[in-house]
């Protein structure tokens, strides 16, 4: 038991990045994405899709959203299948449609929900509303067998992961630990140069990729980057 699963995607629209943010110099534009991961202990739910944040912030990033409900229904599934929720960090973006589910637990690293709850770092109204229900979390986790929360921390501290152990390989969910696959399979290969002993000055890499490269994943999705990446040598 613990490795019979399917991962699905769900498209949960998109928003505008300014050109301010991307480093270049023009915008760009990046998909909203959830994911679906189907056990047999359940249904989990990785990230909600984009939530109402107020006027500034629509102005700001443009968002089109695809309804949660839809997304789901597209897939099979109704709310009311969902057993958990993963959030990966709690920007409007992430956590949009935890309202919708309200009463199903919510898994968040405590010190992303204490960040949140400090205000100015989120829309108010997609952390504490009504029947929210937390799990929170203090580091690493083995939610079911096979399938464990990881702290992935730097777009914000309390940043989390979701890796699934299945039949073919692990596969992480990485929601926006990085940006995007290519990012992450930049900052994979400074962490392999550092291991070689290859001399400074190399690339700087976030610590938790040697825990996330314990797993050996065969693939890593992300939530705003359509790519996956796959590590050297894999045939897909």
């Amino acid at each position: 038991m613990g490795e019979n699963s399917a991962i699905r995607r769900l498209d949960l629209g998109y928003f505008v990045r300014p050109a301010v943010e991307t480093g270049g110099p023009e915008p760009r534009v990046e998909p909203v994405l959830g994911y679906l991961v189907r056990r047999e202990e359940g249904l989990i739910l990785f990230d909600t899709g984009i939530g109402a944040a107020g006027p500034e912030t629509e102005a700001h990033y443009r968002p089109r959203r695809r309804e949660l409900g839809a997304a789901l229904a597209a897939a099979g599934v109704t709310f009311a299948d969902v057993s958990l929720i993963v959030t990966c960090h709690l920007h409007f973006d992430h956590c949009g449609g935890n309202p919708l589910l309200a009463g199903t637990p919510v898994l968040v690293q405590e010190i992303e929900l204490a960040t949140a709850r400090q205000g100015g770092y989120t829309a108010e109204g997609l952390v504490d509303f009504a029947g929210a229900r937390y799990e929170e979390l203090a580091g690493e986790v083995e939610v079911w067998p096979g399938v464990w929360v990881v702290p992935t921390p730097g777009h914000s501290d309390g940043h989390q992961s979701l890796v699934v152990r299945q039949r073919d390989g692990v596969v992480v969910l990485a929601g926006q630990a990085y940006d995007c696959a290519s990012e992450f399979g930049a900052a994979e290969l400074a962490r392999r140069a550092a291991l070689d002993g290859v001399a400074q000055p190399l690339p700087g890499y976030r610590p938790w990729l040697d825990r996330i490269a314990e797993f050996e994943p065969r693939r890593v999705l992300f939530a705003h980057d359509h790519s996956v990446w796959e590590p050297p040598g894999s045939d897909g």
